[in-house]
C-alpha cells in the first residue's frame, strides 16, 4: 500500500491512569492524527462504536480484519476486565499470532501472558498484519529494532527491514537494568 493510497488511522486506546505515563510505549503516540487517547475512569463511559479489540481470548487476526477500526486497552492485564467495562461498543475480538516483546518488563505481582508484549509492540504488529504497517509508530521506541529481529519470521517480510535505528538491543537493556 503506497503512502498516498493509505487509509487514515482509527485507533482508540484507553489507558488505565495507574500505569505509569513516563514507561508507556505509547506516550510518544499522543497527538498523532488518527489515534485517540481516552483515560479510564470507573464512573465515566467511553463510547468507541464497532472496533477490533486486540484480545487474548480472540480468532487469530487476519488482513480480512482491515475494514475495522482498532481499540487497545492499555494497562496490566488484571485490570483488562475493569476497563472494558466501562468501554461502549460492538468488538470484534482478535488475538495476535505469538510474537516475542523486546521490552524488558519484570513484575514481582503479576507475571504476564505467555506472548505479552509492549503496547506499542501490540499496536505496530496488529496494522502490519492488517496489511498497514506504520514505521513511524515505532520511531521513538527504544526496543524497535529487537523487537522486528526477534519477530521477523512472523511480520511481513517489508516489515522487518524498516531500517535500524539507534535503539538498544534487548539484552543491553536488561543488563543496563540489573
Amino acid at each position: 500500500m503506497t503512502e498516498s493510497h493509505r487509509p487514515p488511522l482509527d485507533i482508540l486506546i484507553v489507558r488505565d491512569p495507574r500505569e505509569s505515563a513516563k514507561k508507556c510505549s505509547l506516550t510518544p503516540l499522543r497527538g498523532m492524527p488518527g489515534i485517540r487517547f481516552a483515560t479510564y475512569a470507573h464512573d465515566r463511559r467511553v463510547t468507541a462504536g464497532q472496533r477490533l479489540l486486540l484480545h487474548t481470548e480472540g480468532e487469530l487476526l487476519s488482513p480480512d480484519d482491515a475494514h475495522l477500526p482498532l481499540l487497545l486497552v492499555d494497562c496490566c492485564w488484571r485490570r483488562v476486565p475493569t476497563l472494558l467495562r466501562t468501554i461502549d461498543g460492538e468488538f470484534v475480538r482478535r488475538r495476535l499470532p505469538p510474537l516475542a516483546t523486546a521490552y524488558p518488563r519484570a513484575s514481582d505481582l503479576v507475571p504476564d501472558p505467555e506472548q505479552g508484549l509492549a503496547s506499542i509492540e501490540a499496536l505496530y504488529a496488529a496494522l502490519a498484519l492488517l496489511g498497514d504497517p506504520r514505521p513511524e509508530l515505532l520511531a521513538q521506541y527504544r526496543w524497535r529494532t529487537a523487537f522486528l529481529a526477534l519477530n521477523a519470521s512472523v511480520l511481513p517480510p517489508d516489515v522487518a527491514q524498516l531500517p535500524a535505528s539507534s535503539s538498544r538491543s534487548c539484552a543491553q537493556s536488561r543488563q543496563s537494568r540489573a
